[in-house]
């Protein structure tokens, strides 16, 4: 189980502090697929940062399966079993993608389970095992490959910031199903009602609140209620 307790993000900008996140507080169990939605600027990518490590809040604490992970650094997260797909995939000169996996993977990790994640995302092993990670490979490709490695890492709680982020239609399709047959915990930030709608839990955030938390439907009868749709950009 994840809590976040009352966590809270400011900048200061010409002088002046600015809230990205203010006292944010949330439960999420495990087995859940959540969906973190709402317009852009709204803290999404900011909550997922800080629940990986990568932005410390400026207050409130941040709970793991008991354990207070508030201070602790992105490796010590990974290590107690949570990973993160960013919205824009590194690449990592001098490797391929067969040694990325081969890092990830537990050792004396066969071939075959190599192409088991990369055929979960739709990708010929064939075809891409022997590729460097590098700027020859399409955004799609980055995105897919770097999916496939999340879910190698067989994590307890997976972190994608938004996913869907230029992949085909197909892939997107392929990539729902993906969520829908994980076991472990997934906090999706996406604006795509597909997305959406597979959710367990919405949690719709705005102007670095939680403006609603519930069921796919509850929570988009509120947007639409409050007019806030055509602030979430396109669907698929």
């Amino acid at each position: 189980m994840l809590e976040l307790q009352n966590i809270s993000y400011s900048v200061r900008e010409n002088g002046v502090e600015k809230n990205i996140l203010k006292n944010i507080s949330l439960i999420i169990n495990d087995h859940q697929n959540v969906v973190i939605t709402g317009q852009n600027g709204s803290g999404k990518s900011t909550l997922a940062k800080i629940i990986m490590g990568i932005i410390q809040p400026t207050s409130g604490k941040i709970i793991f399966n008991g354990e207070d992970i508030t201070h602790l650094s992105v490796t010590e997260r990974a290590r107690k079993g949570i990973a993160f797909g960013f919205q824009q995939p590194v690449t990592f000169k001098g490797l391929k993608v067969r040694d990325l996996l081969e890092i990830i993977l537990p050792q004396n990790t066969n071939c075959h389970e190599c192409c088991t994640y990369l055929a979960k995302v739709g990708l010929c092993a064939k075809d891409y095992l022997e590729r460097p990670l590098d700027n020859k490979l399409s955004g799609g490709e980055l995105k897919r490959i770097e999916i496939a490695t999340v879910l190698a890492r067989q994590a307890k709680l997976n972190i994608f910031d938004e996913p869907e982020a230029g992949i085909d239609l197909w892939s997107f399709d392929n990539l729902v199903d993906i969520f829908q047959q994980q076991q472990a915990t997934n906090i999706i930030i996406s604006h795509q009602h597909k997305i959406i709608a597979i959710a367990d839990t919405v949690v719709l955030l705005n102007s670095a609140k939680i403006d609603k938390v519930g069921t796919p439907d509850e929570v988009i009868k509120f947007i639409n209620t409050t007019k806030q749709c055509a602030k979430l950009g396109g669907t698929h």
